[in-house]
């Protein structure tokens, strides 16, 4: 793996100013927190474009995503979807109404409970979310090329255990 200059941000910028004003801090968590949350902010507007040519948000993606993961027959109940979106029921309803009123998915009835439903990707919505999917790991892959492979691997890696490190994750 060959060094590369350490370039600056405008974190570093941020981390200096703190160091003149109050040098007693440790800013270590400031710095990875900082760019992270600056890079999520970033990729968070790429993907909303990448997604915006298929008629959809990031939001929208999600739910499309989650279906279309979940597996041949595509259908989820809006619980697990809610759940594993991490959304109230409100906040999924409303996405739903507007995917079903693009006919990418439809609401039927559980047959095995008369007050549950069944969420389930239309062919129109299995295309697009096929098509979306390819369109934002287009995005990512371009974002990533700024590292080479072992790097990529290990910023992952690093990443896998702060997440699993965090009291809300465990």
């Amino acid at each position: 793996m060959s060094e590369r200059p350490q370039r600056k941000d405008p974190v570093d910028a941020i981390v200096d100013q703190w160091a003149a004003v109050r040098p007693d801090l440790d800013t270590k968590a400031m710095e990875v927190f900082g760019r992270i949350f600056r890079l999520s902010r970033t990729m968070g507007d790429r993907m909303e474009k990448a997604y915006a040519p298929h008629g959809i948000s990031r939001g929208e993606f999600d739910v499309l995503a989650t279906l279309r993961r979940s597996g041949d027959p595509y259908t989820l109940s809006p619980r697990q979807l809610s759940a594993t979106l991490m959304l109230t029921t409100g906040g999924m309803t409303g996405r739903l109404d507007k995917l079903e009123r693009a006919g990418l998915l439809r609401r039927s009835p559980d047959p095995h409970d008369r007050r549950g439903l069944h969420v389930t990707l239309t062919e129109k919505g299995l295309t697009l979310i096929d098509e979306a999917v390819g369109a934002g790991l287009t995005a990512q892959t371009e974002a990533l090329s700024a590292l080479d492979d072992a790097q990529a691997d290990q910023l992952a890696d690093l990443l896998r255990e702060l997440l699993a490190g965090t009291p809300e994750q465990r």
